[in-house]
């Protein structure tokens, strides 16, 4: 018979923990740094470009970016395995080109020693690039 060991219980409980505090500073676009790894990696937004971005003041840079174009987000799916996770997120996006529209976006997380360590994201590219040209 198959069953968590607390051990396995508090991992899981410490990535939701995080993931928690996380997602609701970001929907609020406030507070959520606290949670990042100083040598968090993240990966997104070009698949031909594998190699992560390092460090928690370059990630926060990112979202700097991407907070000027998304206007809420929800959680649609969580699923927490031991330090790593798959969250499904559900964005209202407000381009700088007047669109609006709503999209998922897949995100693979890790975590380690009590922080979020790293992030690999998957969205819809083209439709990003597109509506945010200049």
């Amino acid at each position: 018979m198959l069953t968590d060991s607390p051990k396995t219980e508090q991992q899981h409980k410490s990535m939701k923990e995080l993931l928690e505090i996380y997602y609701k500073g970001f929907a609020e676009k406030a507070n959520w740094e606290s949670v990042i790894a100083d040598d968090f990696q993240y990966v997104g937004g070009d698949m031909t470009k594998t190699e992560p971005l390092v460090g928690k003041q370059a990630y926060i840079e990112v979202i700097k970016r991407f907070s000027q174009v998304f206007a809420a987000m929800r959680l649609k799916e969580m699923i927490i395995q031991g330090n790593n996770a798959c969250v499904i997120g559900n964005y209202d996006l407000r381009f700088p080109n007047g669109q609006e529209l709503n999209g998922n976006v897949a995100e693979l997380w890790t975590a380690k020693n009590g922080k979020l360590q790293s992030l690999t994201i998957y969205f819809d590219t083209l439709t990003f690039a597109n509506n945010t040209k200049r």
